[in-house]
């Protein structure tokens, strides 16, 4: 193998960059997770997890990816057969949807163009005509990590009860929690759906559902089958900072520190500096006479971006190429988009130097493959994050 001198950058929109301070908590000596020591870990896991979810209700955490915290929302509130709406909004979506429909639910796909969220409008219309409320939940997903375009929960949430549906929603945030400002309770989300490699700065292995009264309750009459994935035993346990089953213990200890990351740093701020970077990466996108596959400002994702290479430009090769010369990770296009786009992932733990030599080893990389760009895109991303800095001086 040949080495390369200096860090990797991952920039794929998840897994992120592990910070060095979750790398050293994780390599903590693994405890006894039936002893009282490992309650404490627990109760603040829990807890911290709460704050991130702005959630006073249930939370829950799974050994798993978010793939298992998908399943985990959907068999503990619905029974075989029950209808499902869903909105196409890009390859997770779909992906949400072929699960949906493999556990022996009715999954309704309302499509989508993969390059605007989901419409609130065309979901309240299609709960307006169920006047029978045989549609038992509306799944979406928070942030399209094939798409960079961040569906508007609010508005979602106000579609559903303005059609005056009983209809439970759900919401997947693997890659916008900690990220992008979400709020579980505000919005009146039933089950979010969370995963710990993105936002969250941890490696894969973790996922999160955090879970209303009206969901929990639910969860009482719901018939698909459901063990490893059971809330009940999860909750009682969890109330003692306990697992029914044995943690992925030193991933806790991951999470324990970067969610004290977090806070120390505040929320508010996490956000807006994620709302930062992801503008001036729009901006050098735009300076290089590039298109962002997102087209509505309302909906343009803080966590990553996609860009549209041209026609006839490979955009895998682009990557390979910035792999081969900077050794620099980007994002694949997935499914329908595969080849047309690659996606710059600038979530995590991740400051404005990092994005300027993101953006650099793209601009060079760009130019290396032959793709006929103006070389300003970095200069553009500068600009814009020294006027930033000079606008907080002031």
């Amino acid at each position: 193998m040949v080495y390369h001198a200096g860090r990797h950058f991952l920039q794929i929109p998840g897994p992120t960059n592990v910070p060095d301070r979750v790398l050293r908590a994780i390599d903590f000596p693994t405890m006894d997770h039936r002893g009282p020591e490992f309650a404490d870990l627990g109760k603040a896991c829990l807890a911290g997890m709460k704050k991130v979810f702005q959630t006073k209700a249930h939370v829950v955490i799974y050994p798993a990816s978010g793939t298992g915290a998908w399943e985990a929302a959907l068999v503990n509130t619905l029974s075989p057969g029950d209808a499902v709406l869903m909105y196409e909004t890009g390859q997770f979506a779909t992906l949400w949807h072929k699960l949906a429909r493999r556990l022996g639910l009715a999954p309704e796909f309302i499509a989508g163009d993969w390059r605007t969220g989901p419409d609130p409008a065309k979901i309240e219309a299609r709960l307006r005509a169920d006047t029978s409320h045989t549609i038992k939940a509306v799944c979406v997903v928070h942030n399209e990590t094939s798409t960079g375009v961040t569906a508007r929960i609010a508005d979602i949430r106000q579609a559903i009860d303005a059609a005056k549906h009983p209809a439970l929603l759900m919401v997947d945030t693997i890659s916008s929690l900690a990220s992008i400002d979400y709020r579980h309770d505000a919005w009146g989300v039933d089950v979010t759906v969370a995963g710990s490699q993105k936002g969250l700065m941890l490696p894969p292995g973790l996922s999160f559902n955090a879970i209303s009264d009206k969901a929990l309750a639910a969860s009482k009459t719901a018939q698909l089958p459901r063990s490893y994935w059971a809330w009940d035993e999860m909750l009682a346990s969890g109330e003692r900072g306990y697992f029914p089953y044995t943690p992925a213990t030193n991933l806790l200890y991951g999470l324990r520190e970067a969610l004290a990351m977090l806070f120390e740093e505040g929320l508010t701020q996490v956000f807006a500096r994620h709302d930062r970077h992801a503008e001036a990466t729009r901006r050098a996108v735009r300076a290089w006479g590039l298109e962002v596959l997102a087209t509505n400002p309302q909906e343009f994702s803080s966590a990553l971006t996609a860009v549209v290479v041209p026609e006839g430009v490979n955009a895998d090769r682009v990557r390979e190429v910035i792999l081969q010369h900077f050794n620099m990770s980007l994002g694949t296009g997935l499914g329908q988009l595969a080849g047309k786009v690659f996606r710059i992932g600038h979530l995590g733990d991740f400051n404005d130097l990092t994005l300027i030599g993101t953006l650099a080893g793209v601009e060079m990389g760009l130019r290396l493959a032959g793709v006929n760009i103006k070389p300003t895109g970095v200069q553009a991303a500068m600009d814009y994050l020294t006027k930033a800095h000079q606008e907080k001086q002031t």
